[in-house]
């Protein structure tokens, strides 16, 4: 299984590398459209090679995708946290029970065991 892993991390590292040297030209990124860059007197740009380009939003896409994820799993973490809550509470309290009664013993022998007297 551990070769398997590998195996798969570096294929996906040999398609990376392909995407990379197939996209090396450079691209111009700009913060608004050349027209209304112009009008405003604000031409924020900068020069990238495509493959970076492709590979930052597929890396920022991936991160909306696991916040979003996480964001709408909250419900259910919020609910799980309140069972395990009330689950330790019971359990305290069924400890504190068991210690005021003296009962140590297993609650099917000691039901066999007031059976047996009983009869």
């Amino acid at each position: 299984m551990h070769y398997i892993k590998f195996a798969f991390l570096a294929l996906i590292g040999i398609v990376l590398l392909m995407v990379a040297l197939a996209n090396r030209g450079m691209v111009a990124l700009r913060l608004l459209p050349e027209e209304m860059a112009d009008l405003l007197g604000f031409n924020a740009s900068i020069n990238l090679p495509l493959f970076i380009v492709i590979l930052g939003f597929v890396l920022v896409g991936l991160f909306i995708g696991f916040f979003w994820e996480w964001a709408r799993e909250y419900k259910y973490r919020a609910a799980a946290s309140s069972r395990r809550r009330r689950a330790e509470k019971l359990e305290r309290e069924n400890e504190r029970l068991r210690q005021s009664t003296g009962a140590h013993q297993d609650e099917v022998l000691a039901l066999l065991e007031n059976g047996a007297r009983k009869g």
